[in-house]
């Protein structure tokens, strides 16, 4: 789940204006944290709350925890989101968060995608991660599309942690969720913003299938163009995967961009779903605490 969160930090500075060159500096003073990071918490947030609230936590046994799971979803986004009002949320997500009767909105936004890592670290089989990632989307992002690239993406990361190749997964996704017919090459001089889950998801895929590592990955996704923190966000959560975790500077530094908040949401998660072989302790005094500095 830091993957995605490294990829939103490290694309963050390139959302309006795209990098120019694939050798950039990967941070700077000009990165931040957006409604990426704070959405993926939150959908953290809300599984540890849903999983630890009932004695049976197989989820294959236990259908009613998707209720659960649903409806913690849609409290600890409108919690966190409100406490970020001005981290990047879109127009009709942001009335969403302030709705006391939130409705989904038949949304294909890429942020269906980019907040769903969390499910594949605390499902045990394929089956529990897709009607996780439902659970989680379906409460906004309701429209097929949205839903699609909501569960292409945790099913990536979930079948990365359970060993697949690359071959095999590009399989797996082509047969149920996109053709992948294209390379970065071919795609990038006419690639433009575009944050759907279909114009973004299958670039974000292909970004990590042409990585040659995790930073590689995330200079791939965000070189590209287009939505690059949310692009950057799900290609990296993918990578982390793939490659047992994130390297430690990077975590290191991307966790020094979090405020208190978010670093206990993120170390809550993975004390209870492990995600990284590779992680780093927090700093003591997370850097940029402020979040309205963002």
């Amino acid at each position: 789940m830091i993957g995605a969160i490294v990829g939103d930090i490290v694309g963050s500075r390139f959302e309006l204006t795209n990098a120019t060159t694939f050798d950039f500096a990967l941070f700077s003073s000009e990165c931040h944290f957006t409604d990426d990071t704070v959405m993926t918490l939150a959908i953290a947030s809300a599984l540890q709350r849903a999983l630890g609230s009932v004695a049976d936590t197989s989820l294959q046994s236990n259908t009613a925890l998707y209720t659960i799971v649903a409806n913690e979803a849609i409290q600890a986004m409108q919690h966190l989101g409100q406490l970020y009002p001005d981290c990047g949320f879109g127009a009709s997500f942001r009335k969403w968060l302030r709705s006391p009767q939130p409705q989904p909105y038949n949304s294909c936004g890429n942020g269906a995608a980019m907040r769903v890592s969390a499910c594949a670290y605390a499902a045990a089989t394929l089956a529990e991660v897709k009607a996780l990632s439902t659970a989680v989307t379906a409460v906004t992002h309701n429209h097929p599309e949205g839903l699609k690239g909501a569960e292409a993406t945790a099913v990536a990361i979930f079948l990365a942690r359970q060993g697949y190749s690359k071959e095999q997964l590009r399989s797996y996704l082509r047969a149920h969720y996109y053709p992948l017919n294209f390379t970065l090459e071919q795609l990038r001089p006419h690639y433009h913003f575009d944050a759907t889950c279909q114009g973004s998801v299958p670039q974000a895929l292909q970004a990590f299938f042409e990585g040659e590592d995790f930073v590689d990955t995330l200079r791939k996704a965000v070189y590209l163009g287009g939505d690059s923190d949310t692009i950057a966000a799900i290609a990296g959560s993918i990578a982390e995967a793939f490659y047992g975790g994130v390297p430690k500077e990077l975590r290191a530094t991307a966790c020094g961009f979090l405020d208190q908040r978010l670093m206990r949401i993120l170390l809550d998660f993975e004390a209870a779903f492990p995600c990284s072989r590779f992680a780093a302790p927090a700093p003591a005094h997370p850097a940029n605490s402020d979040h309205d500095s963002k």
